[in-house]
């Protein structure tokens, strides 16, 4: 141990030096919150607005009484009324409270794109927790493993391979590095012999599909992923043909095969095994038990794929994705919404351990970015989404330009309707008349 004193230590610099690092720290600090005093936090309000986009955005804003808000964003193309219909469910609750409040509600979520406003309350909650905390999302949710999340960029089908491959250059142009298209199987019904009467691709038709798929290759290379979607009605049997026509390909994935495929998990299985095509599948899935153990504990599929809010929001995908880690099966994130579900979605990311990629499914829209004043543009370069380091989500909205594109007039209105219980399970709502164990009229309660 080196003696102090000899080497030109004395108490009073010690101390001196000790306060002067005090001072220092106290200056680079974030500054306490001191607006907000979390143990006495309530909701007070949830309101919601619907941007009018490709698929609309239902954005609802959760209140509290210390004026901190939360956003979320119920399933792209689904209702507000999702969410909202819940909450009388979580009125006067504490926000930090998060794994409190969704098991109250859980039973309210559902498959397929149903009651999606579980997921949206939940990055709702999350976003008031990072606000009275003074941290980002993701340290909420774990470590960050990555500073910037890239993006699979949807591309919309077209029967021309050219013009297919003219959508999928402009993407290029713009940055992103992992695609994927809709291959829709009636892109190649006008051509004689290439579609069965139940909307199948005969092997003529796969071959055609075969071609714009070559068409987009052409485009991005061989080393650029490229996955498809959207194929059609099809049964096992035909996916083990369409995955084995893509084969040489080399798909990053050929998703959703099979109608209500979290369900079965045994044809998913037969196909994964018939191909070296990578199989995936899991938007419409909602929870760990519900809908993705099966298919997890079975190795049924290559990849899972939740949806941002469909399979719960943050605290479930993150659930979903460490038991799939675990079995050594990788996450990519479903996303077709708006700015708010992109940004959350790069918060979940980035501590995910086995991540593949997240969706945009707005190259299209040129004022998607608009939406919101923060996080500043451009959201996405070069393919990828920055992480943010600023409390909560880091999302604020663009106010005027998302009135500008309501579907409905009214911009997060009061929503008295919804503060009495519309939906719930068991309840027992309070006193009622009748003759109590004495015989005694009362308007009491006797449980």
């Amino acid at each position: 141990m080196p003696n102090i004193r000899n080497a030109g230590f004395t108490r009073r610099k010690l101390l001196g030096s000790a306060a002067g690092v005090a001072a220092a720290q106290a200056q680079t600090s974030p500054a306490v919150n001191k607006f907000s005093a979390p143990s006495d936090l309530k909701i007070t309000d949830m309101r919601a607005c619907t941007v009018a986009a490709n698929y609309d955005y239902p954005i609802i804003r959760i209140d509290t009484n210390q004026g901190v808000s939360g956003l979320g964003e119920v399933f792209a193309a689904g209702v507000k009324g999702s969410a909202l219909v819940l909450k009388a469910h979580i009125l006067g609750k504490n926000p930090l409270e998060i794994n409190s409040i969704l098991r109250a509600i859980r039973n309210s979520a559902g498959q397929n794109f149903w009651n999606t406003g579980y997921g949206a309350i939940d990055l709702a909650l999350h976003d008031i927790a990072g606000k009275v905390y003074g941290v980002p999302v993701w340290r909420l949710l774990g470590e960050k493993l990555r500073n910037k999340i890239v993006i699979y960029c949807d591309t919309t089908g077209h029967k021309d391979p050219k013009v297919y491959a003219r959508r999928v250059a402009r993407r290029k142009a713009d940055g992103f590095k992992f695609f994927k298209m809709d291959l829709y199987t009636s892109l190649v019904r006008d051509r004689p012999g290439a579609v069965m009467p139940r909307g199948v691709a005969t092997e003529k038709g796969l071959g055609y599909l075969c071609e714009i798929l070559a068409a987009a290759r052409e485009i991005i290379g061989w080393e650029t992923p490229l996955a498809a979607d959207h194929f059609g009605p099809l049964n096992v049997d035909d996916a083990i043909r369409y995955t084995k026509a893509f084969e040489p390909y080399n798909l990053a994935w050929a998703e959703d095969l099979i109608p209500y495929c979290w369900l079965n998990w045994r044809g998913f299985k037969t196909i994964k095994e018939a191909t070296t095509t990578p199989v995936l599948t899991g938007e419409q899935a909602f929870g760990l038990e519900e809908g993705f153990r099966d298919l997890i504990d079975n190795y049924a599929v290559d990849i899972i794929h939740p949806d941002y809010v469909a399979s719960g929001g943050f605290l479930e995908i993150k659930r979903i994705a460490e038991y799939a880690a675990a079995h050594g099966i990788a996450t990519a994130l479903h996303m077709p919404g708006s700015p708010v579900g992109q940004v959350a979605m790069a918060h979940l990311a980035a501590t995910l351990t086995n991540f593949v990629a997240c969706e945009h499914h707005a190259a299209d829209m040129p004022w998607w970015q608009d939406l919101v004043r923060k996080p500043a543009k451009p959201i996405l370069k070069d393919g990828y989404v920055d992480v943010p380091d600023v409390p909560g989500l880091g999302v604020e909205l663009n106010d005027e330009v998302v009135k500008e594109h309501l579907r409905y007039p009214g911009y997060f209105e009061p929503t008295p309707m919804y503060d009495d219980f519309i939906t719930s399970g068991f309840r027992r709502a309070g006193p009622w008349p009748h003759f109590d164990e004495e015989g005694k009229w009362c308007n009491c309660v006797t449980y």
